[in-house]
């Protein structure tokens, strides 16, 4: 094997992440076994089509993992987030998930998550300075 090094690079090519995100997959099934990674995406349009809002996340090995919600100004305070997420648990549930998780910040409604049956699982203050980041799970 030649010499390795470690370099920087603000601009990494595509083929270089790439092979950061195939190690790291690979070794996670080598561990955790395989995770067939599933998309959950549910979304709010309006008359128009135009997307209002919507919920990103994933299954694997058992677990609904919720990347993104969000909802426009005026879609807000409408029930529709509560509808997205019990949506995306609905699919969880059909694809085996018997938990889920998320991570959002103290600015982003954290109540929103306990009022729908989430629980805090972990917390990191001053993250931004003045906030919380804050993970939630919730048993499905």
């Amino acid at each position: 094997m030649s010499e390795l090094r470690i370099s920087d690079d603000d601009y990494p090519e595509l083929e270089a992440v790439a092979a950061i995100q195939r190690g790291l997959h690979a070794f996670n099934q080598e561990m955790g076994g395989p995770y067939d990674r599933e998309p959950v995406t549910v979304l709010v349009r309006d008359g128009d089509e135009a997307v209002k809002g919507g919920l990103l996340g994933l299954t694997y090995w058992n677990w609904l993992f919720i990347d993104w919600l969000w909802l426009a100004r005026d879609a807000r305070g409408l029930g529709l987030g509560t509808q997205l997420l019990e949506r995306a648990e609905g699919i969880a549930r059909g694809r085996g998930c018997t938990d889920a998780y998320t991570d959002t910040f103290s600015f982003q409604a954290p109540q929103f998550w306990e009022r729908n049956g989430w629980a805090e699982a972990g917390r990191l203050d001053g993250m931004p300075p003045g906030h919380s980041r804050i993970w939630y799970r919730k048993r499905l």
